[in-house]
């Protein structure tokens, strides 16, 4: 039990310990991240903050990865196409981020330029995930595996597409994001020791120790963001750690708040489109709350909450 203590400790000493620097050389080249003009009026104050801090934990987790499972012989298929989402779809993010920064706006990569790149990696994903021979088939809760054949392919693209954008939406106030990720990975690590898979279980706990690390610089008032970069490897990461542990469906309560995110910003787009009216004051919902005169720190702590009782929820019946 004492050998996995060790990532998530790696991968935070790591994080912690560089992130000073990586902030202020972010400063110094005046990397910082632009607000959107139709955000809350008081984020204006963010602007210029440095982004891209995704690329730590990412690169802790990583490292940190490699180097204990190389020592433990547990470099297999599993973990390595687990860090090569986390790391591409990290790629894709900070491509993302750095075309923002250059052009000095909230705008970087097309959607398209941006779908396709998250298709690709998801298809690179179930290549491996069928050589490794895994099963096609989702998990129904309390019922019988519903087989898919080929058509689980479609299911992956559209499940590590889906939650990369959903937790991108997310990641909207200082600190939200990083606890959740905490959270997420956490619950789906145990999961993982149940079920004897130590390559995901590892990977899961070093992510969440790597978050833990750049929480302390990501709570409010935040010193540096994720970026597109940190959100996008998290979301697809959750997603394909979801499909290997065979529980699918168990993401849309652990990660509850990635789909009500979600759901706030298709709600509102239909809505004003086919009435004119908008249901919420502003969206992805935690901008509602905002409008609405909750803190940061007031919603960043109830969607922690509600986070952390569907994880335990889900774990009940689970396992």
């Amino acid at each position: 039990m004492v050998n996995w203590i060790v990532p998530p400790i790696c991968a935070f000493i790591i994080t912690v310990a560089l992130m000073p620097s990586l902030i202020k050389y972010f400063r110094s080249k005046k990397e910082g991240q632009m607000i959107r003009e139709e955000g809350p009026s008081w984020h204006e104050k963010k602007s210029g903050t440095p982004t891209m801090g995704g690329i730590l934990f990412i690169f802790a987790t990583i490292v940190t990865d490699l180097g204990f499972a190389a020592i433990k012989g547990m470099l297999t298929p599993t973990l390595l196409i687990l860090l090569f989402v986390f790391l591409f779809f990290g790629f894709l993010g900070m491509f993302d981020d750095s075309i923002k920064i250059f052009k000095r706006q909230n705008e970087g990569l097309k959607a398209w330029q941006k779908l396709l790149g998250q298709i690709l990696i998801a298809i690179i994903f179930s290549v491996v995930y069928m050589h490794e021979k895994m099963p096609m088939a989702i998990k129904i809760p309390f019922g019988p595996d519903w087989h898919w054949g080929w058509f689980y392919i479609a299911f992956i693209v559209f499940w590590l597409v889906g939650f990369s954008n959903a937790v991108n939406l997310t990641d909207g106030l200082d600190g939200l994001v990083a606890g959740l990720g905490i959270i997420s990975f956490a619950t789906y690590a145990i999961i993982a020791a149940a079920q004897h898979q130590t390559e995901v279980m590892v990977f899961c706990i070093t992510v969440a120790g790597g978050l833990l690390g750049f929480l302390i610089f990501n709570h409010k008032p935040a010193k540096i963001f994720m970026g597109d970069m940190g959100s996008l490897a998290l979301g697809g990461a959750l997603a394909a750690v979801s499909i290997l542990v065979h529980h699918e469906f168990s993401l849309l309560a652990i990660g509850l708040i990635y789909v009500l995110e979600t759901a706030s910003v298709m709600i509102q787009v239909a809505s004003f489109k086919l009435t004119g009216k908008r249901v919420f004051k502003m969206t992805p919902i935690h901008h509602h709350f905002e409008m609405s005169g909750w803190s940061e720190w007031r919603i960043d702590l109830t969607f922690w909450a509600i986070g952390l009782v569907m994880s335990a929820i889900s774990l009940m019946v689970i396992l």
